[in-house]
């Protein structure tokens, strides 16, 4: 495919192999989308954007999409407030990526920071992008070229298609709870769901809600996904697959990006992330919370 002009995506899970061989083609535009989350005793974990390790190494000409920059709400009162549909329909397009485009998102390590990106071009109305599976992590283990600097990548133009629906604030949440055809899903580690170890200010869970951690469904070797038919049987088990709807929420809307991004990929269409999360469910007293 090296060279074509096409601007099909086989599937929105592409693979380090497929990516290698496009490479060159002339509408396809891949971007690193690394944050690091570092451990802080003040706020938990510190966010530091991960332009300087793409600086360093990335896949040959990759973009780089900054998620503290242009893709967070300045004037959001969280962290990662993700901005409204049309600002973001206009900051990819500053980026490189047009209506024609096809785009492949992957980080260092963490896929989580690539759903996130791959879940807010969904929210601006553009489908055409996939998650690279096992990441810049996977790529490099192979053996597979990486360059050093910074790629910027002609500006182009991307129609708004606005899908306000994709994304929920508190007061969806608590709609939600009170809807028994309605499945909460934490997408934070089973040690947080049940109250033990970090949390955003208030210990547990959202009241109700059941537990797929994102990072159970990766293998840790390879840092791909694990199979889909196992992301699926977990996803079932805890009540995502049958649900009228689903809505994921982690800390602050970064993790249950993977679990937005794959109940898609297993076909159900009303999906829902809690954009701020315990972020800011734990502000309010009010709104219900329980461990164990």
């Amino acid at each position: 495919m090296t060279g074509s002009s096409t601007n099909a995506l086989p599937d929105t899970l592409v693979s380090t192999e497929w990516l290698a061989q496009s490479l060159g083609s002339e509408s396809l535009r891949v971007f690193d989308c690394t944050c690091f989350l570092v451990p802080d005793p003040k706020t938990t974990l510190r966010a530091e954007s991960g332009r300087s390790a793409y600086e360093e190494a990335h896949i040959p000409g990759a973009g780089f999409l900054d998620i503290m920059g242009d893709f967070s709400d300045p004037s959001g009162r969280f962290r990662f407030t993700m901005p409204a549909p049309e600002r973001l329909a206009e900051v990819f397009g500053a980026h490189g990526i047009g209506d024609d485009t096809a785009v492949v998102l992957y980080a260092a390590d963490n896929p989580s920071w690539a759903t996130r990106f791959w879940w807010m071009l969904r929210v601006a109305g553009f489908d055409n992008a996939a998650v690279l599976d096992g990441g810049l992590k996977k790529w490099r283990a192979e053996g597979r070229p990486v360059e050093s600097g910074a790629v910027t990548l002609p500006a182009a133009d991307l129609s708004a298609r606005p899908r306000p629906e994709l994304v929920v604030g508190r007061d969806g949440v608590l709609a939600a709870l009170d809807d028994p055809q309605v499945c909460v899903v934490n997408a934070l580690s089973a040690a947080q769901h049940k109250g033990e170890g970090a949390h955003y200010g208030r210990p547990g869970r959202i009241a109700g809600s059941s537990n797929v951690p994102s990072g159970g469904l990766l293998d840790p070797e390879t840092n791909a996904f694990r199979p889909a038919a196992e992301i699926e049987a977990t996803m079932r088990a805890a009540g995502a697959m049958d649900a009228a709807r689903v809505v994921p929420y982690c800390g602050g809307g970064i993790a249950a990006s993977v679990t937005t991004f794959w109940l898609t990929r297993l076909g159900r269409p009303d999906v829902a992330l809690y954009d701020a999360s315990l972020s800011e469910w734990v502000t309010d007293e009010s709104l219900p919370m329980e461990v164990g």
